[in-house]
């Protein structure tokens, strides 16, 4: 089905019906089927934030769809030089098919589709990771299963304030726990409500994962955060996901990557059995092409 929005800025860019269409076409591309709709594109790629998964997923799926995808660092274009950033977006919606932006600021990446003239994709913002949502929901469906419970566990940061949202699009339920200081957006839940689910945070990460079929975790000091790497490493005392912390538990475990080992993850969880990262990094193509061909394939 068609997707009614222009751009994909957040998670509830699209309808739950929308959601549910692009996991099963990300779920039949996976399995092989073949769409040439994007023969001749073009995808710019901005990178403010150095990332391994988002630039080869999106480069690589590009390719397998017969387009094209091109990277624009810090260095390789006027944004961050001097130039406003309303004509850069001005400039390349006359140049490319689609914009995905990895950015620090959410209003960048707002501006940047008010202004470009062709739909712009979220790669990552400060407040908002919906790509690591598709390919978390695509990995929970085929592993676990649509009725699955998930806990998020640690910092409320962009990739949990996504997930929470599109886990109660997807009907997926949800617990959240992190320490005091460091929870999600109170919006995040208002959004979820929305959708018929009803959160509620805690700070005990024991009473989160209780009953969980996955515990899902990212890191603590993310990037920019680094004077902070002190002073959140004692708030989160309590919340590595570990062998005491999962006693007990057959839940499988969850991380977008890159992880530090030691800090929000042990290296044995990470490498045991439970562990569905690397479903979820193969995912982040899988989910990306569907959502490639529904905003600049057309129909």
């Amino acid at each position: 089905m068609p997707l009614a929005t222009d751009d994909f800025l957040d998670i509830d860019d699209v309808t739950p019906a929308e959601l549910d269409a692009l996991l099963d076409r990300a779920a039949a591309m996976k399995a092989g089927e073949t769409d040439p709709r994007l023969g001749d594109a073009t995808l710019g790629m901005i990178f403010e934030k150095p990332s391994t998964r988002t630039r080869v997923s999106f480069e690589t799926g590009m390719t397998r769809l017969g387009g094209h995808a091109m990277f624009l660092g810090p260095d390789d274009i006027q944004l961050g030089h001097g130039e406003p950033l309303k004509d850069t977006a001005r400039v390349l919606g006359r140049y490319v098919d689609g914009v995905m932006a990895r950015l620090f600021d959410h209003e960048d990446v707002e501006t940047l589709a008010e202004y470009a003239d062709c739909p712009v994709i979220n790669g990552l913002t400060d407040e908002a990771h919906p790509c690591q949502t598709l390919a978390d929901l695509l990995t929970i469906r085929e592993t676990v299963g649509e009725d699955a419970t998930v806990a998020w566990v640690g910092d409320g940061n962009n990739v949990g304030q996504s997930f929470v949202v599109g886990a109660a699009m997807a009907g997926v339920d949800v617990s959240v726990a992190t320490p005091a200081d460091y929870g999600m957006d109170p919006d995040v839940f208002d959004r979820a409500a929305e959708f018929g689910a009803d959160v509620e945070p805690t700070t005990d990460p024991e009473a989160a994962i209780d009953g969980a079929d996955v515990v899902y975790t990212d890191v603590w000091i993310s990037m920019g955060q680094e004077d902070l790497r002190e002073e959140k490493l004692a708030a989160f005392d309590g919340f590595q996901l570990n062998a005491d912390l999962l006693a007990g538990t057959d839940a499988k475990v969850m991380h977008c990557l890159p992880a530090h080992r030691g800090e929000e993850v042990t290296d044995d969880v990470l490498e045991s059995d439970r562990a569905l990262v690397w479903d979820q990094a193969e995912n982040r193509m899988h989910a990306q092409n569907a959502l490639l061909v529904e905003l600049l394939g057309g129909e």
